[in-house]
């Protein structure tokens, strides 16, 4: 479980992706980053709306982080991630699963049915697939 604090300073950057989420500051394995925050959908929504943002936090509730004021959605994913988002409750937190340096891209497995949806179409873009 990840340690609470305010949060570590990241910034929006230019990635191999368009744009990415960077690690302002070293970050300690284990330690809290950021929410993942959005508008709450029912699931009739989402499916309605639909596009990329959507965070499936449970049965009939998501939040879309659509919006560019919603910071973590600059996450990229990562076949081999930096970083993981933990449910709880109504919250999703992202935490460091690696210690990272700053300047350093933050990244987290998006999961297979998105990389199946939305990833696999186009080729993965991440660290691990370039050449």
């Amino acid at each position: 479980m990840a340690k609470y604090s305010k949060g570590k300073k990241v910034k929006v950057g230019k990635s191999y992706a368009g744009l990415g989420l960077f690690a302002d500051e070293d970050i300690k394995k284990g330690e809290y980053i950021i929410d993942y925050t959005g508008k709450a959908l029912t699931e009739e929504q989402a499916d309605k709306k639909g596009g990329k943002y959507l965070f499936e936090v449970k049965k009939n509730y998501y939040l879309d982080g659509a919006d560019r004021k919603h910071t973590a959605r600059y996450i990229n994913h990562a076949c081999n991630p930096n970083c993981e988002p933990d449910i709880y409750g109504k919250r999703v937190i992202i935490s460091a699963i690696k210690n990272i340096k700053k300047g350093d891209e933050l990244t987290y497995d998006y999961g297979k049915e998105y990389f199946n949806e939305f990833i696999k179409p186009h080729g993965c873009r991440c660290a691990k697939h370039k050449k």
